[in-house]
């Protein structure tokens, strides 16, 4: 964990340039276009089922059905979503120690109740922006297989295997490959017989 903790910070730093500048512009573009708020916050479940906020950038309007196609959502905020510009501010996650580049996603607070055992073991790490379910098939695979990608990291997590999963994902955002197929503005809700 002292050595993760320190690659995150690391690599936090060097890329803080880079990142700054598309927060600022993704911030003020997200003002013209989306208004006020400009971000979402939401309370996620992090490591060992500590709850935390979220922080990420708006890319819904108030009072929008979740049941909605994608094809509701304006040009930017589809463009926010499918290169998952709007994770940036979970940079600030990181900072605060809540959350790693890489690592199972964080979820929702009320799934914490329907676990079983053995899902509920992708607490035992650092949730990431990125991890193993998010560069293969992200939204487009069903929740039992997300968890398999979750424990397998857990269970192998390594630090070459960060610096893949990190180098895959810049591949597939910056070719858009991948990035988010489903035409849902967010995945199903898990349930209890999502583990089945």
């Amino acid at each position: 964990m002292i050595s993760k903790r320190i690659f995150d910070i690391f690599f936090l730093i060097i890329t803080l340039p880079i990142f700054s500048i598309l927060f600022i512009i993704i911030m003020s573009l997200n003002i013209i276009f989306n208004g006020f708020p400009i971000f979402f916050y939401q309370e996620r479940v992090g490591y060992k089922n500590k709850i935390f906020t979220i922080y990420k950038f708006r890319t819904m309007p108030n009072n929008i059905d979740f049941n909605e196609k994608i094809d509701s959502l304006s040009t930017w905020n589809k463009i926010l979503r499918s290169s998952s510009l709007d994770e940036i501010p979970e940079l600030i996650n990181i900072f605060k120690g809540e959350m790693s580049f890489v690592g199972p996603r964080p979820l929702l607070v009320e799934y914490l109740k329907i676990y079983n055992k053995k899902n509920i073991q992708r607490h035992n790490v650092l949730p990431g922006i990125t991890g193993l379910s998010q560069i293969n098939g992200r939204n487009t695979i069903s929740w039992k297989k997300k968890f398999e990608y979750d424990i397998y990291y857990v269970k192998n997590r390594n630090f070459l295997l960060d610096i893949k999963i990190i180098f895959i994902t810049f591949i597939k955002i910056f070719s858009f490959k991948e990035i988010n197929y489903s035409d849902k503005l967010s995945m199903e809700k898990f349930t209890e017989e999502s583990e089945q």
